[in-house]
């Protein structure tokens, strides 16, 4: 009986799956990172998930991911073909307090995250900012853009905050794409986001030099980024370097989650935590990912319910100034 009880429950998931297509809400504009790791992965999932289910991604952006997120947590039915993916950056907005945000994080349930970010700043050739020394020495403010939310607007908030890098931010953009085309207009100078999304959707001015990474927001240094400064070096004092850790380096673990509505039953949960997984490791998606770039860091469901538990357990002091550097904004 024992042994027959896991078969059933195989059975049961194999039999609700069969036939039956998975939409997966990514909550940016299509062409940037989120959007490249969904389409990725969304190519190699269905063969790890009991019945081999169809997927069909749906592009949501707007409010910095809010629209997407708020959409999984209130709009989506709990029944595991519905799936997530938003920057984590809101988990952060809800501890501070951010305007609009109408979830509870801990109430999502958790599949896993493809990576942890490895956040950085690049800008193109023809800003001028070609390095750190150059982006100090601007004699006025160099033009970031964000959409609205997360770590596009976070980083360039928390530079400013903490380090003498005279920063503008430009928000309201859709997706990092939009970012792009409005620094090679010249609209922009650059942006903050991750290195694996640059160097994936950017591949060809990265190559050529007609962008540049400058900057990195790492505790420690990307291996393919080995000459690129740190900003922690930058931070005025060691109350800046610890408000660096908090709000930009450690949220980097939660930053991709894929999440399912509150509310989903365990035995939809289970089962698509473990196709995470076991695509992850898959050789053709490893294959199908170094093509485009993506840098795959898995982390688990249940460690990244921790990671969010975990946040909500700062102390009092310690949110208050996060709250002036980042929250409702």
């Amino acid at each position: 009986m024992l042994m027959l009880f896991p078969s059933m429950a195989a059975l049961a998931q194999e039999s609700f799956y069969k036939g039956k297509t998975i939409r997966m809400v990514v909550a940016t504009s299509a062409g940037g990172g989120f959007d490249t790791y969904t389409r990725t992965l969304v190519r190699h999932l269905g063969k790890f998930i009991p019945g081999h289910p169809s997927f069909i991604v749906e592009n949501m952006p707007g409010a910095g991911h809010l629209i997407g997120a708020t959409h999984i947590y209130k709009v989506a039915k709990p029944d595991g073909l519905t799936i997530g993916h938003f920057q984590g950056g809101l988990f952060l907005y809800q501890l501070l307090g951010r305007p609009g945000i109408e979830f509870d994080a801990a109430k999502f349930r958790f599949i896993g995250a493809p990576v942890t970010d490895n956040r950085a700043c690049a800008f193109t050739k023809a800003s001028g900012i070609t390095s750190v020394e150059r982006w100090l020495a601007a004699k006025t403010p160099v033009k970031l853009g964000g959409i609205g939310g997360g770590a596009t607007d976070d980083i360039p908030r928390m530079l400013a905050a903490t380090t003498a890098l005279p920063v503008q931010l430009v928000s309201g953009y859709k997706g990092t794409s939009e970012i792009r085309l409005a620094a090679e207009s010249g609209e922009l100078a650059g942006g903050c986001w991750t290195w694996d999304s640059i160097r994936a959707t950017w591949t060809k001015a990265i190559s050529s030099g007609d962008a540049v990474v400058v900057l990195q927001i790492l505790s420690k240094p990307h291996p393919e980024l080995p000459n690129v400064p740190l900003a922690s070096k930058l931070a005025k004092n060691d109350e800046a370097r610890q408000l660096m850790q908090l709000g930009i380096e450690e949220p980097s673990d939660y930053y991709r989650p894929y999440v399912l509505p509150p509310g989903t039953p365990k035995d939809r949960v289970d089962p698509l935590r473990r196709a995470f997984l076991e695509t992850l490791k898959d050789p053709e998606f490893l294959a199908d990912a170094q093509k485009v770039k993506l840098d795959i860091e898995p982390i688990t469901g249940e460690e990244m319910e921790n990671k969010v538990s975990k946040l909500f357990k700062l102390t009092p002091s310690i949110v208050a100034r996060l709250k002036d550097i980042l929250g409702n904004k």
